[in-house]
C-alpha cells in the first residue's frame, strides 16, 4: 500500500492484478460541508462515466443490468450503491473494502474524477502527487533492477567459464549441443536454491511465464546472492571433478545453510523482495522451512 498527501490528506492507494486504486473515503476528507459518496455516486455524469470506463476496459461489464439499475438517475428519490454496482453490474472500476484499511476504492481514472467533484484544485493536486509517486517509485525500480542485474550476473563467467573447460570436453557434445550443458547446469543451481528446474517452475507459473518472467525475476535479494555464490561454488566442484547428483547435494546443503543465515538478518522482507512481486507464492520462499531442506530423488 502507498500513500499520498493532498491538502494534509493522507490518501491510501492499493495495487490490485497491476492497477492503482486510490481510496475515496480518504479524498472525501479534503471536502467542506456534509456529503457521502452517495451524493458523487447517484449523479447522471458519473454513472455515464462509469459506464463508458467499464465498456473500455472490462468485457464482463453487465451493461443490461447497469442500464435498469440506474434508470431513475437525476430523481431525488433515486438511491445506489457501490454493492450494486459491483454484484448487479459486475463493475471492476470501484470497490469497498473492510479491515484496517477499508473504505471505497476506486481505479485512479475513477479516483480523479471524483476529485474533480471535490475541487478542481484538489483534483489537479491529486493528480500531480500521484505523478509524483509513480516517478519514485520507478526510480526505486530502476535502482533495485540495477543490483539484481549485478546480483545475477557476478559470478556468471566464472561458472561458465568451468562448464566450457571442464564439463563440456568431458561430455563430447556437438557444438550445437552445448547450450543444453549450459542450461543443465543452470537447472542444478536452480533446483539448490528454489527447489525446481526452469521448466518446473513455468508448468507451474504459467500467466508469470506468458508475461516473460522467469524464477530469478521473483527472486529475492537473499535468494540472488546465494544463487551468485553457488555459480562460484560450483565451479569449484566442477574442477574437482565431483560428479553431478553430488554437487547438487552439496549444492543444496550450502543454499540452506546461507539462506538460513540471511533470512536471520536485519533486513525485512520488504527490503530484499522482488520489485516486480510484491507478495510469495509458488514464485519464492520467504523462509527456510524443514521441506526446504529435501534434496530431490537422486536420478
Amino acid at each position: 500500500m502507498s500513500k499520498l498527501t493532498v491538502n494534509n490528506v493522507e490518501i491510501s492507494v492499493i495495487n490490485e492484478s497491476g492497477k492503482d486504486f486510490i481510496c475515496l473515503t480518504d479524498m472525501l476528507k479534503s471536502k467542506d460541508g456534509e456529503f457521502f459518496l452517495t451524493d458523487w455516486l447517484r449523479n447522471r455524469n458519473t454513472l455515464d462515466y462509469i459506464s463508458v470506463w467499464e465498456k473500455l476496459n472490462n468485457p464482463d461489464f453487465n451493461y443490461g443490468e447497469f442500464a435498469i439499475i440506474t434508470a431513475g438517475a437525476g430523481r431525488n428519490s433515486f438511491k445506489i450503491s457501490v454493492k450494486d454496482l459491483t454484484e448487479t453490474c459486475n463493475v471492476k472500476c470501484i470497490t469497498s473494502k473492510a479491515g484496517r484499511y477499508g473504505g471505497t476504492y476506486a481505479h485512479k481514472d475513477i479516483a480523479f474524477h471524483f476529485g474533480m467533484w471535490i475541487s478542481a484544485e484538489f483534483q489537479l493536486l491529486l493528480i500531480t502527487e500521484y505523478q509524483r509517486l509513480k516517478e519514485e517509485e520507478n526510480r526505486r525500480l530502476n535502482s533495485e533492477w540495477d543490483y539484481r542485474r549485478f546480483l545475477s550476473k557476478a559470478n556468471y563467467s566464472i561458472h561458465t567459464d568451468a562448464i566450457k573447460n571442464h564439463v563440456i570436453p568431458s561430455l563430447n557434445v556437438e557444438k550445437d549441443k552445448e547450450w543444453i550443458v549450459y542450461a543443465n547446469e543452470a537447472d542444478l543451481l536452480s533446483a539448490a536454491v528454489f527447489g525446481y528446474t526452469a521448466k518446473q517452475w513455468r508448468d507451474a507459473n504459467p500467466k508469470l511465464h506468458l508475461q516473460g518472467f522467469n524464477m530469478r525475476d521473483v527472486a529475492d535479494a537473499h535468494q540472488l546472492l546465494v544463487l551468485s555464490n553457488l555459480e562460484s561454488y560450483n565451479a569449484i566442484l566442477i574442477e574437482k571433478e565431483i560428479d553431478k547428483y553430488q554437487r547438487l547435494v552439496e549444492l543444496r546443503k550450502a543454499s540452506v545453510q546461507m539462506l538460513t543465515s540471511l533470512r536471520n538478518s536485519i533486513y525485512t522482507e520488504d527490503q530484499i523482495k522482488s520489485p516486480y512481486f510484491p507478495s510469495k507464492g509458488k514464485t519464492g520462499a520467504s523462509k527456510i522451512s524443514d521441506s526446504d531442506k529435501n534434496l530431490p530423488p537422486k536420478k
